[in-house]
């Protein structure tokens, strides 16, 4: 069974720095692309970084560019995503996503998600 779990959110003060992470079970990361999606409350869900399987091609949104950081550990089945300068516009759920093919995780299409992590930043 795949199985993708977030973990890493909490409570953080605007311009603080926070690191969640995705651990995978079921599935060897390896082979995937991966990206980070966030929903904030009452919006819709927002493409956020993505990674290549081999971590060397990376993408950003705009608005967390120069900011967060995406990599992964393909030998600990592990994804990251390092938020730096935190401000209350980034309070959403976080979720990784997974999939083959790199133009399907940026544009969050099909692939396996995780269940989300909350990260909340106040002002």
């Amino acid at each position: 069974q795949v199985q993708l779990v977030s973990s890493g959110g909490g409570l953080v003060q605007a311009g603080e720095s926070l690191n969640v992470s995705c651990a995978a079970s079921g599935m060897p990361l390896s082979t995937y692309a991966l990206a980070w999606w966030r929903q904030a409350p009452g919006k819709d869900r927002e493409f956020v970084a993505a990674i290549t399987w081999s971590g060397g091609s990376t993408m950003y949104s705009d608005s967390v560019k120069g900011r967060f950081t995406i990599s992964r550990d393909n030998d600990k089945n592990l994804l990251y995503l390092q938020m730096n300068s935190l401000t209350p516009e980034d309070t959403a759920i976080y979720y990784c996503v997974a999939e083959e093919a790199y133009s399907m995780v940026v544009k969050g299409l099909g692939g396996y998600w995780g269940q989300g992590t909350q990260v909340t930043v106040s002002s």
